[in-house]
């Protein structure tokens, strides 16, 4: 139990921390997060590369500055015929590791490398309220909705092993919202905001390169299951009176356990079909999950 309590925790990304999730620090990404921005594709190619970045010695990693997430290979001078962090265990592991080490210290003392931000808030010091809260479950809505509807079209082969691996969000998103509305008589927003704004680029994404939002629903699905429930948690006792929303109960047969253990495995086979190149662009991608992750966040408190 405690092993698999580690594994849940060490999927968190930026916005599974208190710290992370009201900052305003935006992490290093390949590509505007406006609507309208250029391309993943045409993108991809104005930032530092994770595979031009190997092999710079002792395993460092760069989480801030100019460049995107790297995971820099061990060893000394390793080229680009050496392992990446954690490849012998699979790629879901691979992709852990980019997204701990854009973690700060405090986040994850043994493999958090980020620089905390000047501006970032703890969550003793938060002041959420109902109203930005229902906002987040709206904009969360729109992004979940786009990852569900996105696996089930069937625009990549891949997709397929995807549809209905229990950790699906939108259904109880949906009952959440209606709850909201009718206990505090207050009315939902469109979602037009950074929730609508993922959800676009998740669906030009997953057409263009189907490894590239492999790392958005891996980022996603696994954090929510981790920090975004403790962050839940937090808000529900400050401002809900405990209440448990749906958003953050798995109760299909097996629980929440069996459904990662399932879905880590899918993850793992899949990218067993890609190439080095496809993997490492996966890998890239962290950082843009995080940016948009985040802003997601900040509209709680």
């Amino acid at each position: 139990e405690t092993r698999r309590n580690t594994e849940r925790m060490s999927a968190s990304h930026a916005c599974l921390s208190s710290v992370a999730a009201l900052t305003a620090r935006r992490v290093p990404t390949k590509t505007g997060a406006k609507r309208g921005a250029a391309s993943p594709a045409a993108s991809r190619h104005s930032t530092t590369s994770i595979r031009a970045q190997m092999g710079h010695g002792h395993g460092e990693s760069a989480a801030s500055g100019g460049g995107a997430a790297t995971a820099h290979g061990h060893g000394h001078g390793a080229g680009m015929g050496d392992r990446r962090p954690g490849e012998k265990k699979g790629f879901v592991e691979e992709m852990r590791f980019v997204a701990m080490r854009m973690h700060t210290r405090e986040q994850a003392p043994k493999e958090g490398k980020a620089e905390p931000a000047k501006e970032a808030k703890p969550m003793a010091q938060w002041q959420p309220t109902k109203e930005g809260y229902l906002r987040f479950l709206v904009e969360s809505k729109a992004v979940y909705e786009a990852m569900e509807a996105i696996v089930a079209s069937g625009a990549s082969p891949m997709y397929g092993d995807f549809v209905d691996t229990g950790l699906e969000r939108a259904e109880g998103l949906a009952k959440d919202i209606e709850w909201f509305c009718s206990t505090y008589d207050l009315e939902a927003p469109d979602a037009d905001g950074p929730g609508a704004e993922y959800a676009d680029f998740l669906r030009d994404i997953s057409k263009t390169s189907p490894p590239e939002f492999i790392c958005h629903f891996y980022n996603v699905y696994f954090a929510h299951s981790a920090g975004g429930r403790m962050i839940g948690r937090k808000v529900s006792e400050m401002i809900l009176d405990g209440k448990e929303l749906h958003f953050y109960r798995w109760d299909k047969p097996g629980g929440l356990d069996a459904m990662m253990t399932r879905t880590k495995a899918k993850l793992n086979e899949a990218a067993e079909k890609w190439s080095r190149e496809e993997k490492d662009r996966c890998l890239e991608e962290t950082g843009k999950s995080f940016e948009l992750s985040g802003k997601l966040l900040r509209l709680i408190a």
